[in-house]
């Protein structure tokens, strides 16, 4: 069964990589990732900008170089960037733009409005946050006015999931990734999530798992594979999010 990483970080230490909460991550270049996911069958995903990485977009550009035309990027850009930046990335591959209130390193929720809407009139990049779904009440009509969100593994707690289960219901998408940081019944919360929308989980590894209590593991797959039917399964682990990276 072919999969669509949805998420997972390239960290490049030839590029700018700085220090965040006390942390600095290790050395996970593309042919580090390659290797780890060699007999997953990769056909395709989104490299996603962390905290530690800011606003550089040279990382982001080489991988993407190196690893060709069924893979995306996720970047962080400061609001102030301008529609010719903005429409180059696009031209080079990226496809979404990050607001990690989790961890802080890209634009803050001030300019979620805004900004969301302008990368989505300009080129259709879509917005993901990184944050407690528990948070969602204090932002929840921003984000249900938005054009295109998803959030980032599966809310991280169980107290968010109810917020959750309401945006998914309005179109938002959810990351089924980071089975090993989160705070909640994994495989009770991606069947409520699928009840509530067939096309709203989009699986990634999580690689190389910063910070993570329990590293991505294969069971994380073989989870999703023994909690759907088939062709359920296919569609989160790659039909849901080569749509939602590559639309038409």
């Amino acid at each position: 069964m072919k999969i669509f990483d949805a998420h997972f970080h390239i960290i490049d230490h030839a590029f700018p990589v700085q220090e965040n909460q006390g942390y600095m991550p290790p050395h996970y270049p593309v042919v580090a990732y390659l290797k780890d996911t060699k007999n997953l069958h990769v056909a395709g995903g989104a490299i996603v900008s962390g905290s530690f990485q800011g606003f550089d977009q040279g990382y982001l550009l080489h991988a993407l170089e190196q690893l060709g035309d069924n893979y995306c990027g996720v970047t962080q850009l400061p609001a102030s960037v301008t529609d010719a930046e903005i429409l180059s990335l696009h031209e080079k591959g990226v496809r979404a733009l990050r607001f990690n209130i989790q961890r802080g390193g890209s634009e803050d929720l001030t300019q979620l409005d805004y900004f969301a809407r302008r990368v989505h009139e300009l080129v259709g990049w879509h917005s993901e946050l990184y944050m407690d779904a528990k948070l969602i009440p204090d932002i929840e009509h921003t984000i249900r006015t938005l054009p295109a969100v998803s959030i980032d593994h599966l809310g991280l707690s169980e107290e968010g999931l109810p917020h959750l289960l309401r945006l998914v219901d309005s179109g938002v998408r959810v990351k089924a990734t980071g089975f090993g940081r989160v705070e909640l019944d994994v495989q009770n919360a991606l069947f409520a999530l699928h009840e509530v929308n067939k096309e709203a989980l989009l699986f990634g590894t999580d690689l190389p798992s910063t910070r993570a209590k329990r590293p991505f593991e294969t069971s994380d797959i073989t989870l999703i594979q023994q909690t759907f039917s088939e062709k359920e399964a296919q569609r989160i682990l790659y039909d849901n999010a080569q749509a939602w990276y590559f639309k038409k």
